[in-house]
């Protein structure tokens, strides 16, 4: 089910792996484009199992951003929703989620650490904003004035 689900949710939207996005993943304004951070490897190893990923990432967002857009939810309820179908997800596929969010969680620091470089301008910040994540915030915010600068150089 969680295959075809995500084919039909790719059939909608276009997956970018081209940008690099807090929190690994996120999604444009509009909901026609979810991003997957360029860092994030497309899978990873389990108990003897190559894990693919996008999958569960892309349903995540998916699901984040039409409560947010149709129920009209906080983000921190329409993530807890979504946090809770990629779980179901991932555990339907017989992975362990202690394996998956530890994976996870290694890139989340990763990237979280690093410096922004490529944002893309129609990132959905609504999530960072509820958050109160100005730190984030502020550094996209950096990353989008110096992509202005450098197109109005151009």
């Amino acid at each position: 089910m969680l295959e075809k689900a995500v084919r039909e949710i790719l059939g909608r939207i276009k997956l970018d792996r081209s940008w690099d996005i807090p929190y690994l993943a996120g999604y444009s304004r509009d909901g026609k484009t979810i991003y997957i951070d360029r860092h994030l490897p497309g899978s990873f190893q389990t108990r003897g199992r190559e894990v693919p990923v996008d999958q569960f990432l892309i349903l995540h967002e998916a699901v984040e951003k039409s409560i947010l857009d149709e129920l009209g939810l906080a983000y921190q309820h329409a993530h807890q929703i979504a946090l809770r179908a990629e779980e179901a997800a991932v555990r339907a596929e017989g992975v362990s989620w202690h394996d998956y969010d530890r994976f996870m969680d290694r890139f989340i620091k990763d990237v979280g650490d690093e410096h922004l470089n490529r944002i893309p301008p129609d990132l959905d910040i609504k999530p960072y904003r509820d958050e109160h994540d100005f730190a984030v915030l502020k550094s996209m915010q950096k990353v989008v004035r110096r992509e202005l600068r450098r197109d109005r150089a151009k």
